[in-house]
């Protein structure tokens, strides 16, 4: 498909959230994108990176803090007239059938009964739902809902098809599935659309679909490279090139930032600004052991340990960064490896790997240290966690600042620093050694 003149053009885009006696929550950052008639282009990153929250400015549902966005060379200032949007969740209507699910947007525009009908049909028929017109939404498969979902955005003929982890919330045989027919309708010229714009996290996902691909850093979230993928359509998943560009992409995720001069550093950052992935003890310690085993030896590719593991990205890569932190493992350039600390805890018995796990824990993590501290020092060795939980909204939003706080209650449980009771919301040294 020839790409013709641009279509979308995002300038310097900032989102940010205002957050009383303490900084603004930055979301994303300086982002810049452009989007041509005639492509699909994935927003590739980490969860929290930003690219959902840039695909509601794109659509018009949200105003950046910062920047401006330009559809069709003029400036957006409200819902773009072009633009659809299909959802990870369905969002369909339970009360409707597969047939007024997909009229929806066209009865939103005036158009006639006959006309929508019409062009319902046709939707529904292209994405290969024909024959359950009349079906309800609790009738259909997840990847059957996904399909009404793509129809009733395509039934529009959007000019720019947005798409938010359609398949994230499928089983992998049938987003396959998806993925392949709606590339073959691309490919076909049948998808009544000049563009894509799709969010994922999942990397072979974007090499196999995409033209362009945007890869996301986090906090705060912005284009860290941008990568053109060079292969045809069909596709071949097997192909030295096309394995070679999703390691490729692993590296770049996996990547340290260069460090920051210390002249050119800001205010210094507090030790509590750390958002914690909730990633469980049991499967850092089935990590470690995998990795200690054969084939690996104690190091591994992360492309090729995420297909054994049967593991997306975002699950992946998590729980790598998480063992790096405690300093049980080293992930660089695509690759995960123990460290003399992996290796020592996957070779100690139950009661040693506490030990080493509390170590670790309070030489890396402040916030562990933080709420060992307050414990020893109060009469009663008690702790509220709202005291904690509202420090870290302080620094981060409240679902990060919750997830941080939750992970936190089971590693310090685990490791036998604190005790907590869920009832009371309180951390306590009762029981503890």
């Amino acid at each position: 498909m020839d790409i013709d003149p641009c279509l979308l053009e995002v300038r310097g885009c900032r989102q940010a959230y205002h957050k009383e006696a303490s900084a603004d929550l930055v979301v994303l950052e300086d982002v810049e994108l452009k989007l041509r008639e005639g492509e699909i282009v994935a927003l590739l990153g980490r969860s929290g990176s930003g690219k959902s929250t840039l695909l509601r400015i794109v659509s018009g549902l949200l105003k950046p803090t910062a920047g401006e966005v330009l559809w069709r060379g003029t400036a957006l200032t409200g819902p773009a007239d072009g633009v659809a949007m299909v959802f990870q969740s369905f969002a369909l209507f339970p009360w409707l059938t597969v047939q007024e699910n997909v009229e929806l947007g066209l009865e939103a525009r005036g158009v006639s009964r006959v006309e929508r009908e019409k062009r319902a049909e046709q939707a529904i028929d292209l994405i290969g739902l024909g024959g359950f017109e009349s079906a309800y939404p609790k009738e259909l498969s997840g990847g059957m809902r996904q399909r009404v979902g793509l129809a009733r955005a395509l039934v529009v003929y959007p000019d720019l098809l947005l798409m938010d982890e359609p398949f994230s919330a499928l089983d992998v045989l049938t987003a396959e599935t998806l993925r392949t027919d709606l590339i073959d309708l691309w490919s076909d010229g049948k998808l009544p659309v000049k563009s894509v714009l799709m969010v994922t996290h999942n990397i072979e996902e974007a090499v196999l679909m995409c033209d362009r691909i945007l890869v996301f850093s986090s906090n705060p979230g912005r284009v860290a490279n941008e990568l053109t993928v060079p292969f045809p359509h069909p596709r071949n998943r097997l192909d030295p090139a096309f394995r070679q560009m999703v390691d490729d992409i692993y590296a770049l995720m996996t990547r340290r930032p260069a460090a920051v001069p210390k002249a050119a550093a800001e205010a210094p950052v507090s030790p509590l600004a750390m958002p914690l992935q909730r990633v469980g003890t049991n499967l850092m310690s089935g990590l470690l052991e995998t990795l200690a085993a054969q084939p690996y030896n104690g190091r591994a590719d992360l492309p090729a340990l995420a297909g054994s593991l049967q593991y997306e990205v975002d699950d992946l890569l998590p729980l790598g960064e998480t063992l790096q932190l405690l300093r049980f493992a080293l992930v660089e350039e695509g690759d995960i490896m123990l460290t003399d600390g992996g290796r020592l805890f996957v070779n100690a018995d139950t009661d040693e790997r506490k030990r080493l796990f509390a170590e670790a824990l309070r030489a890396h993590v402040p916030l562990v240290a933080m709420i060992r501290q307050v414990l020893d020092e109060r009469w009663n060795h008690r702790a509220s966690a709202v005291r904690f939980r509202d420090e870290l909204e302080d620094h981060m939003s409240p679902e990060y600042a919750d997830d941080t706080l939750r992970t936190v209650i089971g590693w310090g449980r685990y490791a036998e620093i604190f005790s907590y009771d869920e009832e009371a919301e309180q951390f306590s040294l009762e029981d503890i050694e």
